[in-house]
This record gives structure tokens, C-alpha cells and sequence, in this order.
């Protein structure tokens, strides 16, 4: 096996990966080296204090009483102090410095790692005709009354769409209303609404075949944003449902802490409240059930929270948290949390890879308890549901009708590899590419 040195490096992201190691080093030896024997205590008052503030926010969450005001006054008071402390050694200066050449350093190693490979390949589009019979759910109050501030209903009407407008006094079973509407001829579903009731009539779409239609006017948006569109047009095409104990979601199903909270009747009305009111004893474990959840070879013990979502959320980018790149890989992201002191708290925020945090990608996850029930909340929804739960993709089974014109999804970032980065930045214009002995071709 020889080495070629054939294949050129691009001359811009040499020279971006060594901007990017000489900022990283600029902004740690910066205040090192105007404060000395200062700006090294400094550095570790700095990490000090953020341990501190996360270990500081476990205790005001899982205390009650005096002790959660004194730690959440201690919470707000650790990042000051590390503040003036940098104030009165006259190094204050060197905080938006060194934060700006971190994000030189972050921006420029980006540019260099990315390449055509980091890059998710676009989904499978193609040109549809138009619908003869579409049929649109529309919930008039979701989104703060965007049904009616965009004329929604009117529009879809001149377009030739039958529209049912939800009535907020009396329930009305959407799903029902979804399969009424294909048993009549609908050749097209839709909805105006939030993710929950756009899970149900995709659903519906995905059990006949037929194509699917989101109109942004729920709040969040959550699976239009993750379809790529500005959330003020219908959905783009791929394939993706989920579903959580026979339950379809487009983004979610979440259990423990956050499940539990919002199965509280109070929780609608006095959200942070609630909140703080439940915590203490979900996240000790003193109420609430006992998950576990099985992922292939894999098997959460105990965590507080379990997040399923329909295709992985990213976790390698801060910008990106809480978006899915694709909406068509086939697998679920599952987050799972399992924090049990202040110091595995603090390990959170201060680790690069905390124990207790867990992320892995799957096809199947069941999350099971010690009792026979387990809080859900599917897409917003609070549910109870039997368990063990089975979370499942099913690839393929929708299929979402869109506007040619969309913004997208924006691209994913590579994750900072700084080995990759020093040898990137060494090369002398060229890289190595391996060659096998009597072959002459490069592979």
C-alpha cells in the first residue's frame, strides 16, 4: 500500500482550519497571558462558576421551600461574581474578546470540516398534479387565530378545498372527520392546526395512501418548520410517521418529567407554577413511575425524561437544537435524561459527553414502567397510555404535498473535530489518499 498525494485540499479550508486553532489558542492564552498567575485562577473561577449556577438550578428544582429561593438566588448570583471578579482584576475586557475569537474559531472550523458528505441528501420530490377533492381540517383558534387572520379558509375554498372549521365548544373527532372525508372521495387531507391534530389526519392520509397538506397556523409549528417551509406555506414532500403505542406523532412523544407535568389540570393555566410545584418530586423519583426504555442493545435504567422523536433532532449543533435535518431517514432519535445530584447536573453543562445524557437513533424503542400505565404527551397531547409503550417508525407512509418554492431546512453543521483540524491544517496543499500496490486506479 503506497500514499498519493494526488487529491488537492481546498486552499480556503486550509487555511480556515488554521484560523480556527490559532483563535481557539487566542482565546484561552488572551487573558492568560496579560493576567498571569491571575488570568489561570481566573479561568478556573470561570468554570467554578458555571458548576455552580447548573448545580444551584438542580436544587432549585428539586426543592421546595427556602432552600429552592436560596439556590436559585445562588443560581443568579455565581455568573456576577465570576463577572466582577474579572472587573476588578481589570480583565473584563478579555470576556468579549475571547467569546468573539471562540466564534471565529467555531465559524472558521465549520467551514473547514464541511463538506458534500456532511450534507443530508434532499428528499425525493416529484411534480403532482393537482387534487380534484381536497379536504382541509381547520382549527380557528390555534396559532393566536391565524385561520382567520390569513383568510385561510377562503382561500382554500376558492381553491376548490372542502374545509370543516373546528368547533372549540363541543369535541369533534378528527380522525373520524378525516375518514368521512375519504370515504366521500377526498383525494387530499390537510390541516390548519397544531402538530397534534396534524398527527391525526396524516395518519388518517398515510392509512390510505393519499397525499397530506400542512397549512402553518398552529403555534409552534414544529413539523412544518422541520419540513423546511417559512411556517406561512403548506408542507414539503417526505416520508415520515410515528407512532407511540398506536398513537401517530410527527415530532414527539415524550415521558416522564415533562409528561407528567402536563397531565396536571392546572398546568394550562399556571404553566410555570405547575411546574415548579411537581418537579422536585418527579426528578427525585418520589412520585411518578419508574421508566425504563429498550433500544436495541441498548437499555436506559431509571432516566427522568425520555424523548422519542419521528426521525432524529440534531444534538452536534447549538443553532440547529430542536430541529430534525431530515424528515425521511427511517429511524427515531431517542434523548434520554438521568440526572440524580447537583454534581451530575453540573457534569451536563461542563462534559462533552455526560453519562447522563443518552442519544441514540433506532426503529423501534418500548419504554415500559413499574405500573401499568405511563404519562405520554404525543405532540402537546397529554395521554395515558398501557404499558410498556412501543415507539415505531414506519418509513415511507405519508406522503406531504408542498409549495415548489420553500426556504428548506437549514444545513446541518459539522461537529468540531479538532484532530481533524490540526492535520487539515498542516497540510501543505495537498492530502494523502491511499493507493493499493498493482491497482492504477485511486480508491
Amino acid at each position: 500500500m503506497g500514499v498519493d498525494t494526488s487529491a488537492q485540499v481546498g486552499h480556503g479550508k486550509r487555511w480556515a482550519a488554521r484560523a480556527a486553532l490559532v483563535a481557539a489558542a487566542l482565546a484561552v492564552l488572551l487573558p492568560l497571558g496579560y493576567g498571569g498567575v491571575d488570568g489561570v485562577l481566573l479561568l478556573f473561577a470561570a468554570l467554578l462558576g458555571v458548576a455552580v449556577t447548573a448545580a444551584a438550578l438542580w436544587w432549585a428544582l428539586t426543592r421546595r421551600g427556602p432552600l429552592r429561593w436560596v439556590a436559585a438566588v445562588l443560581a443568579a448570583v455565581a455568573p456576577g461574581a465570576v463577572i466582577t471578579l474579572f472587573a476588578v482584576t481589570g480583565l473584563l475586557w478579555a470576556v468579549p474578546v475571547s467569546l468573539a475569537l471562540w466564534t471565529v474559531a467555531v465559524w472558521s472550523g465549520r467551514y473547514a470540516l464541511r463538506s458534500d458528505r456532511t450534507r443530508a441528501p434532499r428528499p425525493k420530490e416529484r411534480r403532482a398534479s393537482p387534487p380534484r377533492r381536497p379536504f382541509l381540517v381547520m382549527n380557528p383558534h390555534s396559532g393566536g387565530g391565524k385561520v382567520a387572520k390569513f383568510g385561510l379558509r377562503e382561500k382554500a375554498e376558492r381553491l376548490g378545498a372542502q374545509v370543516v372549521l373546528l368547533d372549540p365548544d363541543k369535541h369533534q373527532d378528527v380522525t373520524a372527520l378525516a375518514r368521512a372525508a375519504v370515504a366521500d372521495g377526498a383525494d387530499l387531507l390537510g390541516v390548519a392546526g397544531g402538530d397534534g391534530t396534524q398527527a391525526l389526519v396524516a395518519a388518517v392520509a398515510a392509512e390510505h395512501g393519499l397525499p397530506f397538506l400542512v397549512v402553518c397556523a398552529g403555534t409552534r409549528n414544529h413539523f412544518a418548520m422541520d419540513l423546511g417551509l417559512d411556517r406561512e406555506d403548506p408542507a414539503t414532500c417526505l416520508d415520515a410517521l410515528g407512532f407511540a403505542g398506536g398513537h401517530p406523532f410527527v415530532n414527539n412523544a415524550s415521558f416522564g418529567a415533562y409528561a407528567a407535568v402536563v397531565q396536571s389540570p392546572a398546568y394550562r393555566d399556571d404553566k410555570i407554577g405547575t411546574t415548579l410545584d411537581l418537579l422536585p418530586d418527579l426528578l427525585t423519583r418520589r412520585r411518578g413511575p419508574r421508566l425504563t426504555a429498550r433500544a436495541a442493545d441498548t437499555t436506559l435504567d431509571a432516566p427522568q425524561a425520555v424523548l422519542v422523536s419521528n426521525n432524529p433532532y440534531r444534538t452536534n449543533d447549538p443553532a440547529g437544537l430542536g430541529r430534525r435535518e431530515r424528515l425521511d431517514s427511517g429511524l427515531l432519535g431517542v434523548l434520554g435524561i438521568t440526572v440524580d445530584s447537583a454534581a451530575e447536573a453540573a457534569a451536563l453543562v461542563l462534559d462533552p459527553a455526560p453519562d447522563g445524557l443518552a442519544v441514540l437513533t433506532t426503529r423501534e424503542v418500548v419504554i415500559d414502567a413499574d405500573r401499568a400505565e405511563i404519562e405520554a404527551g404525543i405532540d402537546g397531547e397529554a395521554l395515558v397510555l398501557p404499558a410498556p409503550v412501543h415507539c415505531r417508525i414506519e418509513p415511507g407512509a405519508l406522503r406531504v404535498r408542498v409549495p415548489k418554492e420553500r426556504p428548506g431546512v437549514p444545513e446541518a453543521q459539522p461537529s468540531l473535530d479538532w484532530r481533524r483540524l490540526r492535520t487539515l491544517a498542516a497540510t501543505m496543499g495537498r492530502t494523502a489518499v491511499v493507493r493499493h500496490p498493482g491497482r492504477g486506479r485511486d480508491t
